[in-house]
């Protein structure tokens, strides 16, 4: 094999197809990355029977062939090259690389000990790169950090025709994000639950790209996979099995009070604010007509306090939440303002953007928070 390919875009290429693998793969072949060269350029493939990546760059094919090497390695030094053609060549044994004057000699590993990577997917649908990065951000912060419930670690992803659904709880919030795609039938219904942090890292590294393909099911090359794909990056993973929890329930059916702050403000606030709130404390928001009030610490502790201008339809209320958790819904919004609507201190608050302080909400995106109790 022979080849000559640009610094950056082997790089790009081999840490974007790496970034899945585990550091202490089950098989050493695992651990590589699977170097293909032929007429259409350089295809680079990375696979650890859960989640799987194939991306082909434009290269300089003078032999075509095909290797494996460490991935991780490989990715460290495309990165450190000096900014100057690669030089890529293969023997029985090694794997030179060769930049300037920087040369890299890599052991080859069996090829033929190398599994087969799920088939290229059919699309279930598609949606804009853009709107697609955004909307798993929204929700993937929902998701479950701890392995106690694994099923919570999951994004569950809903299509009813032309209607795709995101959604994640970790129990204590849930965030769920509404958009239109474009699906190849106009009656699909599907659901996956999709591990979050993959659903993430292949959402911002795919939507860039313009738009990005969804494939469920048997069209993502076996049950139990999901595949994605967007210019010359192509993605799979494993889904989580399990039936996830009714959660629709967790919405409130009415509201008593609904106030609007602005977005910006608000989380700047709070920030200050939960500085003196130790470890597992809430800060209190006190809601009346012109203003909330913001409020952290208690007894002899720091305390902290600051009032920003806000409107008020519905009775005054006060309810205390976890800081972090409220600035992550927050930050999620995208919106100029941010719209809380309330039933009672102790029942579940919704959280929602709208453009304009006295404009319609935008309930495309909804993050609900369940309150802490706090002593008083």
């Amino acid at each position: 094999m022979k080849l000559i390919v640009d610094r950056d875009v082997l790089a790009e290429a081999v840490t974007w197809a790496v970034r899945g693998l585990s550091n202490r793969p089950p098989v050493p072949v695992l651990a590589g990355v699977l170097l293909d060269a032929s007429n259409e350029g350089l295809t680079l493939s990375a696979f650890d029977y859960e989640v799987s990546a194939k991306v082909t760059v434009d290269a300089q094919v003078d032999e075509p062939g095909q290797v494996l090497v460490l991935g991780r390695l490989l990715a460290e030094i495309s990165r450190s090259l000096p900014n100057k053609p690669v030089t890529i060549t293969a023997d029985e044994h090694k794997v030179e690389l060769t930049c300037g004057s920087s040369r890299f000699s890599l052991q080859q590993m069996p090829t033929a000990e190398y599994p087969t990577l799920p088939t290229s997917p059919d699309p279930t649908g598609s949606v804009p790169g853009d709107v697609f990065t955004q909307a798993v951000s929204q929700v993937a912060i929902a998701a479950d950090r701890s392995d106690t419930l694994p099923i919570l670690t999951g994004v569950r992803l809903q299509i009813e025709g032309d209607k795709l659904s995101l959604l994640a709880t970790d129990r204590y919030r849930l965030a769920l994000r509404e958009l239109t795609w474009n699906p190849a039938d106009a009656d699909a219904e599907q659901t996956a639950l999709i591990p979050a942090r993959t659903l993430l890292d292949t959402a911002k590294a795919l939507g860039a790209s313009g738009s990005v393909q969804i494939a469920l099911g048997t069209a993502a090359g076996g049950d139990g996979l999901v595949g994605f794909e967007a210019g010359q990056r192509r993605a799979t993973t494993r889904l989580l099995d399990g039936e996830y929890p009714k959660v629709s329930s967790i919405f409130p059916s009415s509201v008593d009070s609904v106030a609007v702050i602005e977005t910006g403000a608000l989380t700047e606030a709070v920030k200050r604010v939960s500085l003196v709130a130790e470890r597992n404390t809430p800060v209190r928001l006190r809601f009346s007509e012109g203003q909330v009030a913001i409020e952290a610490g208690q007894g002899d502790d720091a305390q902290a306090s600051e009032a920003v201008e806000s409107t008020l339809t519905g009775p005054d209320i006060e309810i205390a939440f976890n800081p972090q958790f409220l600035l992550d819904g927050l930050g999620a919004l995208g919106t100029h303002f941010a719209r809380m609507s309330f039933t009672q201190p102790k029942s579940p608050a919704v959280l929602s953007g709208q453009a304009e302080a006295d404009g319609d909400a935008d309930e495309t995106y909804r993050y609900v928070l369940m309150p802490v109790r706090f002593a008083s």
